[in-house]
């Protein structure tokens, strides 16, 4: 059992920046992967951010050297820094956490990105 509990989102204006918080609780140790995915209206959900257990991470290619995904251990929070945020990058943005036996997701939090 593992819960996700997202904050940061909110308004920002293009070539701005926002930050983006998940606390986790349950099951720390049987996560594999942590990330975060958007979804706009009228498009699929999509991967954005990913880190593995090790450290690893991965991005999309969308936003490659804009965001940056993290880990806090002592405060059991993973954080992805969006900075110059395009219009493009509006969207609900959702975080989550795969373990062996199923799938953990956030509520979703609203980004817009607009003058």
């Amino acid at each position: 059992q593992v819960q996700l509990v997202e904050s940061g989102g909110g308004l920002v204006q293009p070539g701005g920046s926002l930050r983006l918080s998940c606390a986790v609780s349950g099951s720390i140790s049987s996560i594999v992967v942590m990330g975060w995915y958007r979804q706009a209206p009228g498009k699929q959900r999509e991967l954005v951010a990913a880190i593995i257990s090790g450290g690893g991470t991965n991005y999309a290619d969308s936003v490659k050297g804009r965001f940056t995904i993290s880990r806090d251990n002592a405060k059991n929070t993973e954080y992805l820094q969006m900075n110059s945020l395009k219009p493009e990058d509006t969207a609900v943005y959702y975080c989550h956490a795969r373990t062996p036996g199923r799938d953990y997701w956030g509520q979703g939090t609203q980004v817009t990105v607009s003058s």
